[in-house]
């Protein structure tokens, strides 16, 4: 019986200390990405004139092929958007501030549409993520889509990005 005590007493101890120093990191990077033209979500291959595929590739990859996953999903309006939560190379951009260092990752989207019943046409497109990363928090901080900037983060509010061609 002391011993059954007094391994509850030892095993309350060592998990309910904690260093008051230590913070938990809020990790927000979830981004949505949604195109549209002239009213037409782009990213619905059932509709004519749309992408029929659509692939990531990470710029900053270890090799040149370096394919980034992303889901395609659908909001409660039907519309289709991509889903990135993590996978392309973040390389260290800035550390000057030593609470504060900036993260970038490069992708490279690479979209196929349908023409005609024997003709496509494919093309790339970049998107540059900018991350934030403190002790308390990381997040994405700012996105350029071909060299436009198309996000900024507000705090407590989702990363989506609607791109309007």
């Amino acid at each position: 019986m002391k011993n059954l005590i007094f391994g509850i007493l030892i095993l309350t101890t060592t998990t309910s200390c904690r260093n008051d120093s230590e913070t938990i990191q809020n990790i927000d990077q979830v981004l949505n990405l949604y195109i549209d033209s002239l009213g037409q979500d782009m990213l619905n291959s059932q509709i004519s004139g749309s992408y029929q595929t659509i692939s990531w590739n990470d710029v900053y990859g270890i090799t040149d092929n370096a394919p980034v996953q992303f889901t395609s999903k659908t909001d409660a309006d039907t519309m289709k958007y991509l889903e990135y939560v993590a996978g392309a190379r973040r390389i260290l951009i800035d550390s000057a501030d030593e609470n504060a260092k900036i993260y970038q990752s490069k992708i490279e989207l690479t979209f196929t549409k349908k023409i005609t019943d024997s003709t496509t046409s494919t093309f790339s497109e970049e998107m540059i993520i900018n991350y934030v990363s403190k002790p308390e928090m990381f997040q994405i901080q700012k996105i350029w889509y071909n060299n436009a900037d198309v996000f900024t983060k507000t705090d407590g509010q989702p990363n989506i990005v609607k791109i309007t061609k």
